[in-house]
């Protein structure tokens, strides 16, 4: 675990395998947390996620982007955030985030 300026990030896993990270991406929940991330470009608390789900499920699908490597948790100032570890993403499975968050933009859009 690393901490510097109030920051502590829960230590983080390798970017899965392109299966386990397209899976993790498959459901609209998770597919949004990751939207609202990448939009956000910077950490977010983890109540800005999600809106229709209750906090138990949302710490599931939390765990889950987190297996696959999309995600790390970080505690600042004493408060939980997620960060979209975009970079790490990127170099593992090149150019598949902004394909992804742009269609899921779209998609959003048209609602």
């Amino acid at each position: 675990m690393t901490q510097a300026n109030g920051h502590s990030a829960a230590p983080t896993l390798p970017v899965a395998a392109l299966p386990a990270v397209l899976g993790a991406l498959h459901d609209p929940v998770r597919l949004e947390m990751v939207r609202r991330l990448s939009n956000a470009a910077e950490p977010l608390r983890c109540a800005a996620l999600y809106d229709a789900i209750n906090k138990s499920t949302a710490t599931h699908h939390f765990k889950i982007l987190r297996e696959a490597g999309l995600i790390e948790r970080l505690t600042i100032d004493g408060q939980t955030y997620q960060r979209l570890r975009t970079a790490e993403v990127d170099a593992a499975v090149p150019g598949l985030l902004p394909s992804i968050v742009e269609a899921a933009n779209r998609a959003h859009h048209e609602e």
